[in-house]
C-alpha cells in the first residue's frame, strides 16, 4: 500500500520476565539493614577482645582490689599458686556477655552517628556532615549507657571470679554460681552491684573511646588519601589501639572505684556504706597513685584487645 512504512517484526517479548524498569532496580543481592550489620559486627569484635584482653583484665582486677602494685609479682603468683589457665578465669561469661555488649554499643553509635550526620547536613556544617569531636563523645557515651544493662552486670560476676581463692578455699563453683549466690543473698538487684558508677565509667569510657577512633581514623585516612571503606586491617589496628587507650585513660579512677565496690561484700559484709566510702578508703590507702594502681598491665591489654576488636569490626562491616 502507498505510504505505508515497512517495519522489522518485534521480537517476541516473555511474558514470564519482569519488565526492563524493574529489572534495573533489583538489587544484585538482598542487603542487611545497617543496625544489623553493625551488631553482628560488634559481636565479632567483642569476642575477639575478650581472647585477647582477658588475662591482662585479670591481673587489672587483683592490682585495683590490693595492695600490691607489682604486676611481675602477680603474674608469677598467679602462674605458680594458679596456673596458666586461671589468666582466663572469668571468661566464659564475657565471651558471651561482651560479644552482646559490643554489639550493643556498635549499633547505638552508629544509629547515633547517623542521627548527628542528618543534623549536620540540614545544618550545613563547614565540614559537612560528619562528626565533630563533641558528637562522637556523645554518641559513644549512649552507647556506653545502652552497653552497661549487659557489661554491669557481667563485669560485677566476672570482678567475684577473678578474685576468689584457688583450690579448697574457692568460692564460686563458676559463674551460674556465682550468679546464684549472689540472687541468693541480695535478690536479682544484687547483680547490679555499684551499677551507678558503672553507668558513669561506661559514658565516660566509650565517649573517649568513639571519640578517639574517629578522629585517629580520619586523621589516618586525609594522610594516606584514603576513604575509611578502602583502608585495610593493618590500617584500622593502629586506630583501633589508640581509641583503647583512651578509653582506661579518661575513665580509670572511675573503674577503680567500680572494683572495689563490685568486689565488695552485701549488707552486714559490706565494707564501703557508698561510694564516696570507697573514693576515701582508695585515697588512704594509695593516695593520687592509688587510683591508677594496674594502668600499665590494662593499657598493654587494651592495645591488644581494642585494635583486634576494631580492626575486626570494620572487615566484618565491609563483607555484610
Amino acid at each position: 500500500m502507498q505510504g505505508q512504512a515497512s517495519h522489522s517484526p518485534l521480537p517476541a517479548i516473555d511474558s514470564r520476565l519482569p519488565a526492563p524498569s524493574l529489572i534495573k532496580t533489583l538489587p544484585d543481592k538482598v542487603p542487611v539493614s545497617i543496625a544489623g550489620r553493625d551488631a553482628v559486627a560488634g559481636a565479632a569484635g567483642g569476642m575477639t577482645s575478650v581472647l585477647l584482653g582477658q588475662p591482662f583484665d585479670l591481673l587489672k582486677v587483683r592490682l585495683q582490689t590490693t595492695n600490691s602494685s607489682n604486676v611481675l609479682r602477680v603474674v608469677k603468683d598467679v602462674w605458680v599458686h594458679e596456673g596458666p589457665l586461671a589468666f582466663y578465669k572469668g571468661a566464659a561469661i564475657p565471651f558471651l556477655g561482651v560479644g552482646l555488649s559490643v554489639s550493643i554499643q556498635f549499633s547505638v553509635f552508629h544509629s547515633c552517628r547517623q542521627a548527628f550526620e542528618g543534623l549536620n547536613s540540614q545544618k550545613r556544617r563547614a565540614y559537612g556532615n560528619r562528626l565533630s569531636g563533641g558528637q562522637a563523645y556523645l554518641a559513644g557515651g549512649a552507647a556506653g549507657v545502652a552497653n552497661s544493662i549487659i557489661s554491669g552486670p557481667v563485669e560485677h560476676i566476672r570482678t567475684r571470679l577473678q578474685l576468689q581463692p584457688h583450690g579448697a578455699a574457692k568460692l564460686y563453683a563458676g559463674p551460674l554460681d556465682c550468679i546464684r549466690q549472689i540472687v541468693r543473698q541480695a535478690g536479682l538487684p544484687g547483680l547490679f552491684k555499684a551499677y551507678p558508677v558503672a553507668v558513669a565509667r561506661e559514658f565516660q569510657a566509650y565517649g573517649c573511646y568513639f571519640a578517639a577512633f574517629e578522629a585517629s581514623i580520619r586523621s589516618l585516612g586525609q594522610l594516606r588519601g584514603k576513604e575509611r571503606k578502602e583502608m585495610s586491617a593493618l590500617e584500622v589496628v593502629p586506630c583501633g589501639a589508640l581509641a583503647g587507650i583512651a578509653f582506661w585513660v579518661g575513665s580509670y579512677p572511675i573503674d577503680v572505684v567500680k572494683s572495689k565496690l563490685q568486689a565488695d561484700g552485701f549488707g552486714v559484709d559490706a565494707r564501703y556504706r557508698n561510694v564516696w566510702a570507697a573514693v576515701v578508703d582508695t585515697w588512704h590507702r594509695g593516695g593520687m597513685r592509688g587510683f591508677w594502681r594496674g594502668l600499665s598491665p590494662t593499657l598493654v591489654r587494651t592495645s591488644l584487645s581494642s585494635a583486634g576488636c576494631f580492626a575486626m569490626v570494620e572487615q566484618v562491616r565491609k563483607l555484610i
